[in-house]
């Protein structure tokens, strides 16, 4: 299967250990200097509607995607193996 960065953003991201949904892919990380995907960002959840911001995104590394299907993306994950980045305000 060919896909392209565009295409995640539409793709849900499940957990395969227990099965609950991560939420959509918001965004990816490349190594250019390999040019390798090397992680996915699932975007954080609004917190009140948007009102008081949102959640910290969520990243899973590339060895943590175990298949990528039309519709969703299994990955292997526990909140112990995903690393959580800021989000800019601007």
């Amino acid at each position: 299967m060919i896909c392209r960065i565009n295409d995640f953003k539409y793709k849900d991201v499940i957990s395969s250990s227990d099965g609950v949904r991560l939420g959509f892919v918001g965004d990816v990380e490349l190594d250019t200097q390999n040019a390798a995907l090397t992680a996915i960002v699932i975007r954080g959840r609004y917190r009140l509607f948007g009102l008081l911001g949102r959640e910290e995104d969520t990243v899973i590394p590339w060895e943590n995607i175990e298949v990528i299907g039309e519709d969703t993306i299994l990955v292997t994950c526990r909140p112990s193996h995903t690393r959580k980045t800021r989000r800019l305000r601007g």
